[in-house]
């Protein structure tokens, strides 16, 4: 791989938590790692509430697309990590290429209903949850490990941390 890791966060929308998880990989590779977003069926706009999330974490919020999986078929990605809700029975993407895989399923908040407050505290959680995976595969040293070790310990980050 090549020093800069091009991570791909997949969902099913493109819209709300692989926008967050785009936003937070960018930030916390600090130039070691480059987050995408794209989604299988993408609803073609960004969550405001996942934008409102970002900026209340001072993220950037612009420049984000609601975007198809095929957008990446020919762009080199390292890392692939999908975000789908399994417990959710949300049905998870299948994206083709040699990435590194592993899933990182949480709920998805731009589905919930509630007061403002219960809202924000949903997209908090979520943001939450990634912010820590993110930050615990950034701080894996990649370039000296092997694609099998990467990939178990994605897959522990994902399990692990919530």
């Amino acid at each position: 791989m090549s020093n800069l890791k091009n991570v791909l966060v997949l969902c099913t929308g493109n819209s709300c938590r692989s926008v967050m998880g785009e936003a937070l990989v960018t930030a916390l590779g600090q130039g070691r790692f480059k987050g995408h977003s794209a989604g299988s069926k993408p609803i073609g706009q960004i969550n405001a509430g996942a934008l409102a999330t970002l900026a209340r974490h001072d993220l950037p919020t612009e420049g984000y697309i609601s975007k198809s999986m095929d957008t990446f078929h020919d762009q080199p990605i390292d890392i692939l990590i999908s975000v789908c809700d399994s417990a959710g029975k949300e049905p998870c993407p299948v994206f083709l290429g040699p990435a590194i895989r592993a899933h990182w399923g949480v709920e998805d908040p731009g589905h919930v209903e509630g007061t403002p407050e219960e809202i924000i505290a949903a997209f908090e959680k979520t943001f939450d949850i990634l912010k820590r995976r993110v930050k615990a595969m950034v701080d894996l040293p990649v370039e000296n490990m092997t694609r099998e070790a990467i990939t178990l310990e994605l897959e522990r980050i994902g399990s692990e941390i919530h």
